[in-house]
């Protein structure tokens, strides 16, 4: 085991996969000479050359376009989107025809494709660079989505990814790039897509979450052992589509409840699919309602303190399971 950041461990994922996979390369904005906006990519370009580390025009149409082509062909393209909101401009390329190749061929062609990049609020960048568009990407079939919240499931994310013989979106969050964590140090270290990871186990509450949220309540539910002995499970979706159904179910018919947490919007939100699964599949099991906590519907805020109550945070965590045990705070 290394320690190593969040930021670090999509880097080694990157690297080793450019040496394992003379088919791999990377393309963006600014990737190549200047290292990567949040320095993601830095020292690959001196290392891959060129032909494997490319920088793209502000043309997220034209490079993610070129990146579908590239797969068609054979090779595994890595797009960096340098904020997910950005890639709205390329929709058609992105949801459309990525999400459609596959089935539209008879499965005669692939299209091995990863877009990654950051997926965020709360960094004071205004409304159009804050979105978190995993709902909506995972809305096409054809599509896969994953959401790492630690540096090993970065790294072990980003690998499955790029091996991954359909269109995998990637989402990142600045935030956590300097965080650290503990991360296998074998190459083959793999996080299978599809799979979610129990980060907690408990028995009076489930917590389902997603990316930082889960970091979030994962300290909710410190605070609530120690101050109230309220033992929470904390789940980690990791994949958003395909979504693990059984770890979902398994866990909310163990401790009888459900909180779900997400920075996404609250409206046709992960968590809102999330809750139907739940209802359908473990209503019986249920000793009360579920309760989504999401970002406040409404774009980004740019005010620093004002953005920071847009998203649930552990304070907001705890408050939210107090309410749903009847526990006085």
């Amino acid at each position: 085991m290394a320690i190593i950041t969040y930021r670090q461990a999509i880097k080694d994922a990157l690297a080793e996969e450019l040496e394992r996979d003379e088919n791999v390369f990377i393309m963006g904005e600014e990737v190549a000479e200047y290292n990567g906006a949040y320095k993601v990519t830095e020292g690959l370009w001196k290392r891959f050359g060129d032909k494997r580390v490319v920088d793209a025009p502000i043309s997220e149409a034209g490079f993610i376009g070129l990146g579908i082509g590239a797969s068609l062909l054979g090779l595994r393209p890595v797009i960096e989107m340098m904020f997910f909101s950005f890639v709205y401009v390329a929709w058609d390329q992105a949801v459309n025809n990525a999400s459609s190749m596959r089935y539209m061929s008879g499965g005669l062609m692939n299209c091995p494709l990863v877009i990654r990049g950051p997926a965020n609020g709360g960094t004071n960048v205004g409304a159009t660079h804050s979105h978190t568009p995993e709902n909506l990407i995972a809305n096409f079939p054809g599509l896969k989505v994953v959401v790492p919240a630690t540096p090993a499931d970065a790294k072990g994310l980003m690998k499955s990814a790029i091996r991954d013989n359909d269109p995998v979106y990637v989402m990142e969050s600045t935030v956590l790039y300097g965080n650290e964590g503990e991360v296998p140090d074998e190459e083959e270290f793999l996080v299978p897509i599809g799979k979610a990871d129990v980060k907690r186990e408990g028995s009076d509450l489930s917590i389902i979450a997603h990316g930082r949220s889960v970091l979030e309540s994962l300290k909710a539910a410190e605070k609530l052992k120690k101050d109230y002995n309220i033992d929470v499970e904390v789940v980690d979706l990791r994949s958003i589509r395909p979504l693990d159904e059984e770890t979902i179910i398994k866990s909310v018919k163990k401790t009888n409840r459900a909180l779900l947490v997400e920075e996404n919007k609250p409206f046709c939100g992960v968590d809102a699919q999330v809750s139907h699964l739940i209802q359908r599949r473990a209503f019986d099991y249920l000793d009360g309602p579920i309760h989504r906590l999401s970002a406040v519907d409404a774009p980004a805020i740019y005010s620093p303190p004002i953005e920071k109550i847009q998203l649930p945070d552990a304070d907001v965590i705890t408050r939210e399971v107090l309410e749903m045990l009847q526990v006085k705070a």
